[in-house]
């Protein structure tokens, strides 16, 4: 079946509310879609939402590289060859994982709508359903109280706490909400590279009586060899998310001394489900688990990385609530939230309908 168009178009989504990570605060974000047409009148959908502060790549470039001779050059393509385009993309566009992970998800949802079985029938179901957790905002602590209360009520249990701006204020918001909060949560606390090791081993310290779960990518990635002076009670804790970005990076990273127990998975870090896949075979042959995240992105990319995770076996982890910040989406559909609990829709491709 022939690949007859390739067109590209970008959208700036307001969020609901403004958030703030480590130095960072958003209020909108920017997404490029892609569309992929065959000659019997499917079409397949992908999306890019690259994080410019991580893989240097922006939306306005990802549009660019994927309005290029060199995509465009799929019409004509077959899409029972959409493996062999994605390698090729990946080979072209090195640094531009956004662009490829449009490409990616585009192919895949085509393939997967044109054989009229779903991503995850493609891919082999392994694991799953997962519940997945929120992520709360620097804030305040009477403001994430207030958030995290509105959030359980609409079915969450696990929240991602946002810290790395203060240690003390940080230290004294965990055990805040662990007293507000005694039982029935789960917390997992991402600083953002905003901590340095004394800090960290403070924060650890500090909150050894709250039942942590994991905490995510604490130190710079250029300080990653310090971790391996954090204490070896702690060390299971340890998330790698910004260290992790291609499969080169995760081969250093399988290595010894392993400084990271759990892997980040973000499709647009790594550049879409097959690296996502090669990634993730790489960290279950070191006996790492892997945590599925993600930026504010459309359902289009949260429904791809959802596929993916519950194709590989040592998926433990979901962060997949992207498309819960958005005030809008251009698309519907692809998953569904029960209680928590993220499940795929039994529908060709990625399951997604543009609005």
């Amino acid at each position: 079946m022939k690949i007859t168009k390739v067109h590209a178009y970008l959208r700036h989504v307001a969020l609901k509310k403004p958030y703030t990570i480590a130095n960072y605060t958003f209020a909108d974000v920017s997404f490029v879609f892609l569309e992929i047409h065959l000659a019997n009148g499917l079409v397949g959908h992908g999306s890019g939402s690259p994080a410019e502060e991580v893989v240097g790549e922006t939306p306005e470039q990802c549009l660019q590289a994927l309005e290029s001779d060199v995509v465009q050059a799929l019409v004509g393509r077959d899409i029972e060859d959409f493996q062999a385009i994605i390698r090729e993309q990946h080979a072209h566009f090195l640094h531009q994982p956004g662009t490829v992970a449009a490409v990616d998800l585009a192919l895949h949802d085509a393939y997967g709508k044109w054989k009229a079985i779903s991503v995850l029938e493609l891919l082999g179901q392994k694991s799953g359903p997962l519940p997945t957790s929120v992520t709360v905002g620097i804030m305040s602590t009477e403001e994430a109280i207030r958030e995290v209360k509105d959030l359980h009520q609409q079915g969450f249990s696990i929240f991602k706490i946002k810290i790395g701006g203060h240690v003390e204020e940080d230290i004294a918001k965990l055990i805040c909400l662990q007293e507000v909060f005694p039982s029935g949560m789960t917390w997992r606390v991402d600083p953002n590279q905003g901590y340095a090791l004394p800090e960290l081993i403070r924060f650890l310290k500090a909150t050894e009586q709250v039942p942590l779960e994991l905490v995510e990518q604490p130190l710079p990635v250029a300080k990653d060899p310090m971790m391996s002076q954090i204490p070896p009670k702690f060390a299971h804790l340890m998330m790698a998310d910004e260290s992790l970005t291609d499969f080169s990076r995760a081969t250093c990273l399988v290595g010894e001394p392993q400084l990271f127990h759990v892997f980040n998975l973000k499709l647009m870090k790594c550049g879409g489900i097959q690296a996502a896949m090669e990634i993730g075979s790489l960290a279950a042959s070191a006996g790492i688990n892997l945590f599925w995240g993600c930026n504010d992105e459309s359902c289009v990319s949260i429904s791809a990385a959802l596929h993916a995770a519950y194709a590989c076996p040592n998926t433990r982890f979901l962060d997949l609530d992207g498309s819960f910040d958005l005030a809008e989406d251009v698309f519907s559909g692809g998953f569904e939230l029960r209680n928590g609990f993220l499940h795929v829709l039994d529908k060709p491709g990625l399951g997604v309908n543009l609005i």
